[in-house]
């Protein structure tokens, strides 16, 4: 009764493993296809690069960034994974306007939007200073803007949102749903 049995289990193993091996088969176009898409995302690494964008010949930005990845796919887009830094020009000056800094960026080319994520900082020749965690620069309107909580140094006090809007020099902004306003008195540490 054993040889029988292991006659049958040899046989229902050799099958099922048969069975298991032809329908394992792809089609050479689908393989393709996954391999072709892979080659299509290309990346271009930067150290330390300097990106000057302008307009009629006025400088209106000069970003900094330690590194600078090319994303070269259908959607291309740039991304700076460990920090940037952009000054903010208007009007031909020479003077920057603002400054923003933040430990992650990302660019999307064709909408001419880049997000900046992680300790956010900006701040305007007037010494306002800005904190949050998320901000949109949209380079068609010249604007930056942010969902998030934000908080707003000014000489005199500190202002508390979530939500703000500012043009791109952060001279003339708005905060949404203002949280609370701390005066301070001079000479006073900032919290």
């Amino acid at each position: 009764m054993s040889k029988i049995f292991f006659r049958i289990f040899n046989f229902l193993a050799i099958f099922s493993l048969s069975f298991f091996l032809l329908s394992c088969e792809n089609k050479i176009e689908e393989v393709n296809s996954v391999s072709s898409q892979k080659e299509k995302v290309m990346v271009e690494t930067s150290k330390d690069i300097v990106v000057t964008y302008s307009d009629s010949a006025e400088i209106k930005a000069i970003l900094k960034s330690p590194l600078f990845k090319n994303y070269k796919t259908e959607d291309p887009y740039y991304e700076m994974p460990i920090g940037l830094e952009v000054n903010f020009y208007s009007d031909g000056d020479s003077e920057s306007k603002s400054k923003l800094t933040a430990n992650y960026g990302i660019r999307k080319q064709k909408q001419k939007i880049m997000e900046v994520r992680n300790n956010v900082v900006v701040i305007n020749n007037k010494g306002e200073v800005l904190n949050t965690e998320k901000l949109i620069w949209d380079e068609n309107t010249q604007k930056i803007y942010s969902n998030e909580f934000v908080k707003i140094k000014q000489k005199d006090k500190i202002i508390y949102g979530d939500g703000f809007e500012s043009d791109q020099s952060f001279s003339k902004y708005k905060i949404f749903k203002i949280k609370g306003t701390i005066y301070l008195k001079e000479g006073e540490l900032v919290p």
